[in-house]
């Protein structure tokens, strides 16, 4: 007997009428209309059951601080860094691993079960290091929680000396981080910032690790360290393991400059990231008009074969106000600044919170077939371009074949003569 059968559902990709059957925490087949007995059966009642959502770019260790120890009053990137700086001194571990907590609570319920999530390692503490691999180990049967070793201030720009910042990163993962970040357009010189890419990257090849860099988030068409990164992924033998984050820079780029700069980012097999939310919120903000809205050229690096992914970025922390953990409400702002309004593009940008945003973290048995880990999404909607228009309920969410999460059908109760009794926007 099968542990969970779920029937009757939608798949992203447009069959309808399927079944998928779970055995031991796994898919074991995936057919249409599939009649095994269960222990659980669930009805899909033709909604869209879909992969688990996956960030690709997060700072837990900052989310929920909003206001701490003051408001970012001019909502930049640059007095976020300064707030955050500021607050550094009087973080705790215990408030930053219940902070962290939280936020998973709220990734669960939202079908959010896979992050990838900067952490800043230029305090010689490393309390923030400290705190998220706790939290990555206690939240494990529900999240697949990714650390990225961020150097926040400049990985050369060490108040001690160049190697301050790039010790405590080689710390960070000695003590089990499992990713190497950098921020080469915040050195002090586009020097130092090469230079720092190419260090990074060496320690990769020598660790056999990941990279993910936020690269060019910037204003300035001249900050063009993703170039680097590209040459530096190619020469190590990197190729399908770096990342690119922000790329803000590549919206104000002339045409010409990024017509060979995106060939030489797919010939590196480079992952890249937008975070449409945070992306047009900080850039743009010496501009009166028009005013450009900073998010990188998604549909272009698409069509180059280049994967891209979404990220949340922030959340209620020094540089953003808002926020839920909702990705489906990130791939709806992308949607719109890309203006990525065809039926296929539209099914891109729910790509770009699932499968795309999985391949940048090298998920494996990720996905809606047979090998599969069961760990997938309930939604109330009948496909992905719904989902996106409604942000739609998450009415059940799965992992491993086990239930984590439900919320009720959303629909409205009317009362106006001669109209239906409910409405549920579909």
């Amino acid at each position: 007997m099968l542990d969970l059968l779920i029937q009757n559902a939608t798949l992203p990709d447009g069959r309808t009428g399927m079944s998928v059957a779970v055995q031991a925490g796994t898919i074991i087949e995936v057919s249409s209309a599939l009649n095994t007995p269960a222990h659980s059966v669930v009805d899909a009642q033709g909604f869209l059951l879909s992969p688990p959502f996956v960030d690709a770019h997060f700072h837990m260790d900052a989310t929920l601080s909003y206001g701490l120890p003051r408001v970012n009053q001019s909502g930049t990137l640059l007095e976020g860094i300064a707030v955050w700086g500021e607050l550094k001194p009087s973080l705790t571990q215990a408030a930053l691993i219940d902070r962290a907590l939280t936020y998973c609570d709220w990734a669960v319920a939202n079908g959010l079960l896979a992050i990838r999530t900067h952490v800043d390692v230029c305090d010689p503490r490393l309390l923030a290091v400290e705190a998220l691999l706790e939290v990555k180990q206690r939240v494990a049967p529900f999240i697949d929680l990714q650390l990225v070793a961020f150097p926040q201030d400049g990985l050369l720009r060490g108040p001690q000396g160049p190697d301050q910042h790039f010790g405590n990163l080689r710390r960070a993962l000695d003590m089990g981080v499992d990713v190497i970040g950098g921020i080469p357009h915040f050195e002090r010189t586009m020097a130092d910032g090469a230079l720092s890419v190419k260090l990074l990257c060496e320690l990769a090849a020598e660790r056999g690790l990941r990279v993910d860099m936020h690269c060019d988030e910037s204003d300035d068409p001249h900050s063009r360290h993703v170039e680097t990164l590209a040459f530096e992924t190619q020469r190590l033998g990197l190729q399908g393991r770096v990342t690119g984050s922000h790329l803000t820079s590549m919206h104000s780029m002339d045409n010409y400059y990024v017509s060979k700069l995106i060939p030489l980012m797919a010939e590196a097999q480079l992952h890249a990231i937008a975070n449409p939310l945070i992306n047009i919120t900080l850039q743009g903000r010496h501009d009166s008009y028009p005013k450009r809205r900073g998010m990188t050229r998604v549909p272009e690096l698409l069509a180059a074969g280049v994967n891209v992914a979404f990220g949340h970025d922030c959340v209620m922390d020094p540089w953003y106000s808002l926020g839920s953990g909702d990705m489906l409400e990130v791939a709806h702002m992308g949607l719109h600044v890309a203006q990525m309004t065809s039926q296929t593009a539209m099914r891109q940008c729910f790509e770009a919170v699932t499968t795309n945003a999985a391949r940048v973290m090298g998920l494996d048995h990720y996905g809606l077939s047979a090998g599969c880990h069961a760990d997938f999404v309930l939604l109330q909607a009948r496909d992905p371009v719904e989902a996106i228009r409604l942000r739609a309920t998450r009415l059940k969410v799965f992992r491993r074949g086990q239930l984590l999460a439900e919320t009720p059908v959303t629909r409205s109760q009317l009362h106006m003569p001669g109209r239906p009794t409910h409405t549920a926007w579909s």
